[in-house]
């Protein structure tokens, strides 16, 4: 075998037609072998002897894609000085464009174990491990283009790749949790109907079961685990795991694309799979453990804002480097839209409290290619200080956990609401304006992955997690549900219609904010998980999107397509009306040039007079009328032109009593009902009711009533 010197970089395995270059970084290491797997089990071992700033690299002529590989790392072993080299452990490349196999504690995938005996005895041995694989780079992307959609365009809808198309009638069964269904006509075709620009992956990053759930007999279905940041998750693809998953999510990215919907990733750069000081040693804690992860002030031990057992070190060069790399990658070479930061405020901690102005921001905030595509953060950890709802940089926008907890406070009736209610509506101007930001920073939620589904929102007041074998002692104990009377599943028919107008309350709501609103995947069916609301080790029919027409594992849910229809309803309201999207935030002053000149919002009580600080106070205070000025809406369309659109009346009633609300006078001579969520279908056919000023309109408990006006 030839062995050429190569290069320090690009780090990982880059294959360039003729061969592969191999580059690893660890300055723990006093020697390093580069393992090439065979498919009989044995391996060839090449010692990486040419080193730059740490980095040890070779290029080896013949090395096709496809090729498994691994590291083996000789090195001083200590954990009590957090040193943790172990040359009988074979490593997984931090680099690693894709993975083959998985863990399986105890027997190997393909029959032969990788490696030699563990001579070392230590507890945080893995008996058969993963390999990583030379991915050939070149994919023919046509003529394909980013959406680029803005912001303010934007429906973001989150969903898992295996729990949105498992369960879909319409799929072959050989596509099903694949990489290949997101980019099926029926998958995509539903996703275009009902409106969606973005569609927002769960973790699709090469992510490990871990070994205790695997022993539960469950798997880690959410995938917040990530061993590999550059590889597509490799049990998602349908074609095979020697590179073949790399090549099948560009085919879906292309295929999203061309339908216009942008693919935004759930990512986990605050930590790794390989856990606490007990966990298996699979890549990072091999190569250089100091480097990549913050140790406790045993160094034995790791510091953990994350829950998960380690948080990775955000003041070292090689980890915001391979954060960095990773983030280029999958918007260069994979062509990916936009981030999700998960657990955001980790990635904050330079040193231990959280600081918005951490190097990694910087590092974003200059970076030519990252900084340009949506970065979205969840604002929290579960660190000391670690909300940090409001607090991030300007270019970034927020999963906004006030607007979800006001809004289900708002509709379960809770007192002392309403003025909270009417900042969450008009996009959290306390939390975004100050530092120069925009409405568009809120994106706006009820219900996502973590928590109950929109059903469960509505049906449960208790968590019921005792699927997850942990006593029910897992999950959120606070969700802010209401079960509207009876707890779980119920042949009540007052209790189930009120159930479906909560439900259509929450879509209206979200529709129908300033913000960003995302949708979670099954939520326009009514999708419920039986009062779980911890589901991440659940991959079943408990946790999948059951569609309609396609199986259905409890026979509850939109049985005839009206949340459906109404979801779609109110995606296109909002999308043809840039009153409820507006880029700036409303500022309650007459518009001057309009023929009336009313202020571009107004508060009003159900009685038509203008609520006042006694209103806002109120404690039973659980109804108002908000009036949008469409004349108003302050800001350039895309060719400078000045942009209007009709005026609306929003009418809410979160009270359990029926009543009256009259239409503002001065504000308009005739109006017309677009919505009403007291009806089954929610949205009046043809031509609504049309009422005058002064006139009075009846709301029955908990409901919601959109009144337009023609500009």
């Amino acid at each position: 075998m030839q062995i050429w010197p190569g290069e320090a970089y690009p780090l990982g395995a880059t294959y360039d037609g003729a061969g592969t270059n191999f580059a690893v970084f660890s300055e723990a290491a006093e020697r390093v072998e580069l393992c090439l797997l065979h498919d009989d089990g044995s391996e060839t071992a090449v010692e990486l002897r040419e080193v730059d700033a740490f980095v040890r690299h070779a290029y080896l002529p013949g090395i096709m894609p496809g090729q498994r590989y691994g590291y083996r790392v000789h090195g001083p072993y200590n954990p009590s000085r957090g040193l943790r080299c172990n040359s009988a452990k074979l490593l997984l490349d931090p680099y690693a464009r894709a993975i083959s196999g998985e863990i399986e504690w105890g027997e190997s995938v393909y029959g032969y174990r990788f490696g030699k005996p563990d001579s070392r005895n230590d507890q945080d041995s893995a008996p058969h491990t993963m390999a990583s694989v030379v991915v050939n780079p070149y994919f023919d992307w046509g003529d394909d283009r980013p959406p680029r959609t803005e912001y303010h365009q934007t429906i973001l809808y989150e969903a898992h790749v295996k729990g949105l198309t498992m369960l879909h009638p319409d799929l072959p069964d050989e596509l099903r949790g694949s990489y290949a269904a997101l980019a099926h006509p029926a998958i995509i075709g539903h996703l275009v109907e009902l409106g969606v620009t973005a569609l927002e992956l769960m973790p699709v990053h090469q992510f490990v079961n871990d070994h205790r759930l695997v022993d539960a007999g469950m798997s880690n279905y959410w995938g917040y685990n990530t061993i590999g940041f550059f590889a597509p998750h490799n049990s998602y693809a349908s074609w095979g795991d020697r590179g073949e998953q790399v090549l099948e999510f560009k085919t879906a990215v292309k295929a999203l694309h061309e339908a216009g919907i942008e693919v935004i990733l759930d990512v986990v750069y605050n930590h790794t799979a390989e856990g606490n000081h007990l966990g298996p040693t699979l890549s990072f804690r091999g190569l250089d453990n100091q480097s990549y992860y913050r140790l406790a002030d045993h160094p034995k031990y790791y510091m953990d804002t994350t829950g998960t057992g380690n948080s990775l070190l955000m003041r070292s060069p090689h980890v915001l480097q391979l954060i960095m790399d990773s983030l280029r990658y999958w918007v260069t070479e994979m062509r990916v839209d936009g981030f999700r930061f998960d657990l955001a405020a980790t990635l904050a901690r330079q040193f231990h409290e959280v600081d918005r102005l951490s190097s990694f921001f910087d590092l974003v905030q200059q970076d030519p290619v990252v900084s340009q595509v949506k970065l979205i953060a969840e604002p929290w950890d579960v660190g000391e200080g670690g909300y940090q709802v409001g607090n991030f940089p300007p270019l970034w926008t927020e999963w906004n956990g006030k607007y979800r907890d006001t809004v289900r406070d708002m509709w379960r009736g809770e007192p002392q609401t309403i003025a909270e209610f009417a900042g969450r509506l008009t996009g959290s101007s306390d939390l975004y304006q100050d530092d120069g930001r925009r409405p568009l920073a809120s994106i706006n939620f009820t219900t996502c992955h973590d928590g109950f589904t929109l059903h469960d929102l509505v049906s449960y007041n208790e968590k019921h997690n005792d699927a997850n074998g942990e006593g029910n002692r897992d999950g959120e104990s606070h969700n802010r549900s209401w079960n509207c009377g009876a707890e779980g599943p119920t042949d009540d028919p007052d209790v189930l219609a009120l159930r479906e107008r909560q439900m259509r309350n929450f879509i209206a709501t979200l529709m129908l904010s300033q913000g960003v609103p995302m949708l979670s995947h099954g939520d326009e069916f009514a999708r419920t998980q039986k009062g779980n609301n911890n589901a991440y080790c659940q991959d079943n029919e408990l946790a999948w999107v059951p569609w309609p027409g396609g199986p259905d594992a409890d026979g509850d849910g939109d049985g005839d397509g009206t949340l459906l229809q109404f979801t779609r309803a109110m995606v296109a309201l909002r999308r043809e009306h840039p009153v409820f999207r507006r880029r700036r935030f409303f500022h309650g002053r007459p518009v001057r040039g309009t023929h009336d000149e009313l202020t571009d919002i107004a508060w009003f009580t159900p009685d038509g007079e203008a609520m006042t600080q006694e209103d806002w106070e109120a404690a039973h205070a659980k109804a108002l009328t908000v009036f949008l000025n469409g004349e108003a809406i302050s800001e350039p369309g895309t060719r400078g032109e000045r942009i209007t659109d009709d005026s609306f009346l929003l009418m809410f009633n979160a009270s359990a009593e029926t009543l009256d609300f009259m239409v503002p006078a001065d504000h308009g001579r005739q109006w017309q009902v677009v919505v009403d969520t007291a009806r089954e279908d929610g949205v009046p056919p043809g031509t609504g009711a049309k009422h005058g000023a002064g006139e009075y309109i009846t709301l029955i408990g908990r409901s919601l009533t959109v009144l337009q006006r023609p500009a």
